[in-house]
């Protein structure tokens, strides 16, 4: 149950971090939900991008090492 809350997590940061990023490039504004709360520069996106990716790869691999 706990590795499923951390990845699970894991995965929401990293979409979350994409769609600040792109927003902000592609866009006016940044889209997602983050922006509602706090006013984060594209690399602070990119940041989250990647540590909800690493968080992510790390509860898949847990995952599957218990599976068998």
């Amino acid at each position: 149950m706990k590795n499923e809350i951390i990845l699970t997590i894991g995965w929401v940061a990293a979409i979350q971090g994409v769609l600040g990023a792109a927003g902000q490039i592609f866009g006016d504004d940044p889209w997602g939900l983050l922006h509602l709360w706090w006013n984060i520069p594209v690399g602070g996106y990119l940041a989250i991008f990647l540590v909800g990716a690493a968080i992510a790869f790390m509860g898949e691999t847990t995952r599957r090492r218990e599976r068998g």
